[in-house]
């Protein structure tokens, strides 16, 4: 089992780097986050991995936060959550951001990640809504949840995960943002999941003009 990796950082490239360590290339899989943290090609660097074996294949995941790793191997553990999709999340969304939709349970966020169903996504925050103390108390309190507002988090939070839930759909930061403001991020009033609805209705609009 490979528990940790240092060496020389060779080649990044979308969601993997390649570190040589011993005379040997390791093709080491990554999230966005720690693709980011990652230093200039050529430098040396040391990442926490996972090491999964499997019939047909061996697979090295890494991550420069500790939190991130911890919250992988909590991923993993959700019936129908495997590494890739893991990962997905985890590039989606920053470890407290996701940490916080698990613990709110913000289904529609969850669900913008690609792989994860609705089901998957309930059974996610089941799971695993009490195990993220380790995340959350170095995150934001945890926004009142009220009767009429119910899950409506702070408007700086709930700007931030409706625009991360749209770019893992794959819109850019900057088409997410606008979207975000014009749907009405202002109005407390309304949940992420209906936050996020409206902006992605707004978005499908020149599309649906153009044909």
């Amino acid at each position: 089992m490979i528990a940790s990796l240092r060496g020389t950082l060779l080649e990044r490239m979308d969601g993997a780097c390649v570190v040589e360590a011993g005379g040997v290339g390791y093709l080491v899989q990554v999230s966005s986050h720690t693709l980011g943290e990652l230093p200039a090609v050529g430098a040396e660097v040391r990442l926490r991995t996972r090491h999964i074996v499997r019939e047909d294949a061996q697979l090295l995941f890494g991550f420069t936060a500790p939190e991130e790793l911890r919250l992988f191997d909590l991923l993993i553990g959700v019936s129908g959550v495997g590494p890739k999709i893991a990962l997905a999340a985890l590039s989606g969304l920053q470890p407290a951001a996701l940490a916080r939709a698990i613990r709110d349970e913000q289904i529609a966020t969850i669900v913008a990640v690609p792989g994860i169903g609705k089901k998957t996504a309930e059974r996610i925050v089941v799971e695993l809504r009490d195990k993220l103390d380790f995340i959350v108390a170095a995150g934001p309190a945890p926004a009142p949840r009220g009767r009429k507002g119910a899950g409506v988090l702070p408007q700086s939070e709930r700007f931030d995960d409706a625009v991360a839930a749209l770019v893992t759909l794959g819109y850019s930061a900057a088409q997410a943002q606008d979207a975000v403001r014009k749907a009405g991020v202002d109005d407390l009033e309304l949940s992420l999941e209906d936050l996020v609805k409206r902006a992605l209705g707004r978005l499908a609009r020149p599309a649906a003009l153009s044909r």
